[in-house]
């Protein structure tokens, strides 16, 4: 018989092999979790020629490559500590630091708990084939391995593991070299990288080579464009000088654990910060206490606040609350004189402060009386999470102190952000002459109190400022659209056959409960050159009278698995970016664009929903089905629209088209009664000189086609019968589509232009009455006024959002655009990553294929939702921001120079105090129109009066809604090198002369 013998571990060493920490639970409750942690003696140090440690594994660290330095003639070995990371990744990302790095497993567990986007960033660094990297898992290995002394707080622990890790790397190696006789004093030297003075004593004292990244990178062959790179740290004394409060512009922030106290406790508030597109000196916090935004009036009050920042606000009292200005306040001209060099918290920048803070004043009390309804008023007093990023910008060449191009000395410039809504940026860097026409990169390391901006360093340019590839790629960083290449694990996902796979013959497994329906005359409709074709339809007629109609869906989640590398970069991405030259996929194209894509006449695998209508299209019944389809045709909007209409085709297929428009047509009149709404948006369509050259020549308006609500009711249809589907089985999972139906508080100032300037009543009490009341808004003189007002009232919308089912109550399921109570996205998955998800809760709810472990935590949904949220937002400006910078090229192509111009007209759709806000229909965009000269501003009427252009004396009118005409000119900015769309009004004043 075997004798198993058990030995208790000594009690010393159960704080070595023991991980304690405690967790607050999701109700609030505070647990102690205690780990086991395992210590072995054969975790490998990365190095490729060591003996000593087990083979196998990857070794990215060569002894023999290793990059001279010359502080470290022999080579080096860095490690860097946490808030090295933290704080100067674009340093650490850069081609140029190419230095060999081994991140510790305590480092790497710290950055993850401080900052997931940086540890996103990090673990693609790991992943990067240009650098040389390796992960210690110093916790696990005997020899590094430290337990927590008395007393001692958790970042010094964590300092005191790295030091032990480092000194162990250099003991390693020197055993590892001094088996094979090489002299001590030529070994590599293993550094530890960190800006902790106090870290670099202890690690000095302990024989450990410690240097800060300034003086790193200051000795470095690379110093010139690498120190640019450096972000400003805490213990950065070089450039940090002592805070002087006595020269403070803003008051102190209060801490997290104030802010906390003082929001529980009702006298803060929490929300986010909204800068004033319009009026740099404004700002707005949107807080639950209040229906309307808290106003928040001068830099001061505003605090260091930046756009998208969580902040706490204080309330002032009711007799200081004022109304929003209504100015037009434009900041690069207002700080068009200040200087980049001045030093924080000397006497002119305070003055500058000062006089910032009386125009501000000036303006609130302007508008003080103007309104009975004054907004809630208010300071922000702390940040409770900052929104900061990498920027886009230009420098401003006004603040470079020299622009010679031989010159290398540190300037400090203003780098101006592309975006109206943030401040500029003070940066120092050696290259600015060699910037100044160009886009670059910018981020924002720290802003005092002392300074009226924030202080950052530059990352990298994308190109001259101007060209289609630079302006392409800044709207691309600018909106947070990942764009780079699909990496090799993403690749290794795709079928091995690669362009030549093919739907196997039946019998094969991928046929295990799908349905033959290559037989149907099926069909697809999308815009010109659509390459990523989601869906098909058909419809047939029965012999009861009846119509079956099917809405055939690629079937991408069979070829994307849950939690495979391309899973989870589809996730991250969330959405596909479609630019006006451009599509940067969600998928990789070989599925995007071809496996998945219903081309016609090839065999696809698809997700298809089908019904059975009545001639009213009723549903009689519907079922699911995973199905292989041939599609027949693949119609652009403009041919199934010409096949439709032309009398003289009678094939099949043009019948199943005909058919399909008709029950469309019913089932749009049976929303449009059940109180759906009938929105408007600026669609314009670029046309191109040529598909080779991609130079736009022309803009107009996209042209709306019987064809294009064929589909559209078709996939609405299909959303909702999925989504009862899901919701039905996976009540707290299913991936859902909301739209919330918006405050009445929105449609106030609508309503009342509307009363005043046209006699109109807009009735919002539910999406049927402004359905009905939008209706009612015509001008028997102007087509596009209706239009107008529904872009207007579109604007008044809270956004669709995708949400889990068991977070929120059954009640607030609904889609009020939609008049629908429930809906998802189920028709775009090769688009969209929750159509994916709703994909694999389908498959599982009719019992094709089990559903992912995933898609049963609601925790796990909600996560993936948030993003896919927030990606769906930045995907939508992005395409926005790419038609308005084609739509400037266009114009430049029709000859908007800025002599000429082009004139086009235009509605007023906002009156400030100096100028109005213009929306010319035809083109889709926006603009702003100012005067200098003398204007009578009547808010409550939305009327400013102006001098007459044409008689000496008299003065005109211009409310909202009036129709004027606009020259529009694109001209070159001297800050951005690049061609602003410019507008002046020529009719019925010329603003030039007022």
């Amino acid at each position: 018989m075997i004798q198993i013998t058990m030995r208790k571990r000594p009690k010393e060493d159960s704080v070595l092999t023991q991980r304690k920490f405690f967790k607050k639970t999701a109700r609030g409750k505070v647990i102690k979790v205690l780990r086991e942690r395992y210590l072995r003696s054969d975790v490998s140090c990365g190095i490729e020629q060591c003996l000593i440690c087990p083979s196998g594994g990857m070794r990215p660290l060569s002894l023999i490559s290793l990059v001279p330095h010359p502080a470290y003639p022999h080579g080096h070995i860095l490690v860097p500590d946490t808030n090295i990371l933290l704080g100067q990744m674009d340093l650490v990302e850069s081609p140029l630091f190419d230095a060999p790095l081994v991140i510790l497993q305590t480092v790497l567990d710290e950055v993850r708990h401080r900052s997931i986007p940086l540890y996103n960033r990090l673990k693609n660094l790991l992943r990067a084939d240009d650098k040389r990297v390796f992960v210690f898992y110093n916790e696990y290995c005997q020899d590094t391995a430290v337990y927590k002394n008395k007393e001692e707080i958790a970042n010094d622990l964590n300092d005191r593991s790295i030091r032990t890790a480092v000194r162990w790397y250099g003991k390693h190696i020197s055993s590892m070299l001094g088996s094979v006789r090489v002299l001590p004093n030529t070994y590599p030297q293993v550094v530890l990288l960190t800006d902790d003075v106090d870290n670099r004593q202890k690690a000095s004292s302990e024989g450990i080579t410690a240097v800060s990244v300034r003086n790193y990178v200051e000795r470095s062959k690379n110093a010139a464009i690498l120190s640019d790179l450096l972000a400003i740290s805490s213990g950065d004394a070089s450039v940090q000088p002592g805070v002087n409060h006595l020269n403070a512009i803003y008051s102190e922030h209060m801490s997290g654990a104030m802010l906390t106290t003082g929001v529980k406790s009702g006298i803060l508030h929490q929300g986010h910060f909204s800068a004033n597109q319009y009026n740099y000196l404004e700002g707005t916090v949107k807080v639950a206490a209040f229906d309307t935004p808290v106003l928040v009036v001068g830099r001061q009050n505003m605090n260091r606040a930046m756009q998208g920042d969580i902040v706490a606000v204080e309330i002032f009292l009711e007799s200081e609350w004022r109304i929003p200005t209504n100015a037009v306040v434009d900041q690069d001209a207002a700080l068009r004189n200040d200087d980049a060099d001045q030093s924080d918290g000397e006497g002119d920048e305070v003055l500058q402060a000062d006089e910032e803070a009386r125009i501000a004043k000036d303006l609130a009390e302007e508008a003080k009386g103007t309104r009975k309804e004054r907004s809630p008023t208010g300071r922000i007093v702390g940040i409770v999470k900052r929104n900061w990023r990498t920027y886009v910008c230009h420098l401003d060449p006004t603040s470079l102190s020299s622009t010679s191009p031989t010159s290398t000395a540190t300037q400090a410039v203003f780098a101006i952000p592309t975006s109206t809504l943030l401040p500029r940026i003070r940066i120092r860097t050696r290259q600015a002459p060699q910037l100044l026409d160009q886009k670059i990169l910018v981020t924002i390391d720290r802003w005092d109190i002392t300074s009226r901006y924030p202080e950052g360093h530059f990352v990298r340019a994308l190109g001259k400022a101007g060209t289609k590839e630079a302006e392409q790629e800044a709207l691309l960083v600018e909106y947070g659209v990942a764009y780079g290449a699909f990496g090799k694990a993403i690749q290794a996902c795709l079928p091995p056959e690669g362009d030549n796979w093919i739907v196997p013959p039946k019998g094969d497994k991928v046929w295990k409960g799908r349905e033959d329906l290559r037989e149907l005359l099926i069909c697809s409709i999308d815009p010109p050159g659509c390459q990523d074709i989601d869906d098909a339809l058909h419809a047939r007629p029965l012999e009861n009278g009846n119509i079956e109609t099917g809405v055939h869906i690629a079937d991408v989640s069979h070829f994307v698995h849950a939690e495979t590398p391309m899973d989870s970069e589809a996730a991250a991405r969330g959405t596909t970016v479609y630019l006006v030259d451009k599509r940067i996929d969600m998928l990789p194209s070989l599925l995007g664009t071809n496996l998945c894509s219903l081309r016609p006449h090839v065999e696809r695998l698809a997700f298809s929903v089908i019904w059975e209508l009545t001639p009213e299209a009723k549903i009689v019944n519907v079922r699911f089905t995973k199905s292989v389809i041939a599609s027949k045709e693949a119609f652009t909007y403009e041919q199934a629209q010409l096949r439709k209409d032309d009398i003289n085709m009678n094939d099949p297929l043009t019948h199943s088209v005909r058919l399909l428009n008709s029950l469309a047509q019913k089932l749009r009149e049976g929303r449009m009664r059940a109180g759906a709404l009938n929105l408007a948006s600026p669609e314009v369509k670029i046309h191109m000189e040529s598909a080779e050259s991609l130079d736009p020549i022309d803009v107009k308006q996209k042209e709306q086609l019987e064809t294009n609500s064929l589909v559209e009711e078709f996939m609405l249809l299909a959303n909702i019968s999925v989504a009862k589907k899901i919701q039905e089985v996976f009540p707290l999972t299913a991936v859902l589509r909301r739209h919330m139906p918006p405050p009445a508080i929105n449609f106030e100032t609508l309503k009342d232009i509307l009363k005043k300037r046209r006699g109109l009543d807009l009735d919002v009490r539910s999406s049927g009455a402004l359905a009905t009341s939008l209706d009612r808004c015509v001008d028997p003189t102007e087509n596009s006024f209706n239009t107008l007002v529904r872009i207007m009232a579109t604007r008044c919308m809270l956004s669709a959002e995708y949400f889990c089912s068991g977070s929120v109550s059954r009640d607030t399921f609904g889609h009020y655009g939609l008049a629908s109570p429930i809906y998802t996205h189920f028709t775009s998955p090769i688009r969209r990553y929750a159509d994916v998800l709703v994909h694999r809760q389908l498959a599982a709810a009719i019992d094709h294929s089990p559903l992912h472990a995933s898609l049963h935590s609601k925790d796990y949904v909600e996560r993936v939702l948030n993003n896919v949220n927030r990606r769906h937002r930045m995907a939508q400006m992005a395409s926005r921001a790419s038609i308005e910078f084609y739509v400037g090229l266009a114009l430049q192509g029709r000859g908007a120079s800025a002599v000429n111009g082009v004139r086009e007209e235009a509605f007023v759709i906002r009156t400030f105090r100096n100028g109005i806000g213009v929306f010319v229909y035809r083109l889709g965009i926006e603009g702003l129109v100012t005067f200098k000269g003398e204007v009578d501003f009547n808010a409550e009427a939305y009327t400013i009066s102006v001098p007459s252009t044409s008689k000496k004396g008299e003065r005109k009118s211009l409310s909202v809604f009036d129709k004027v005409v606009v020259n529009i000119t694109v001209e070159k900015n001297a800050n951005t090198q690049r061609g602003t769309v410019k507008m002046e009004l020529v009719s019925p004043v010329t603003s030039g002369l007022i």
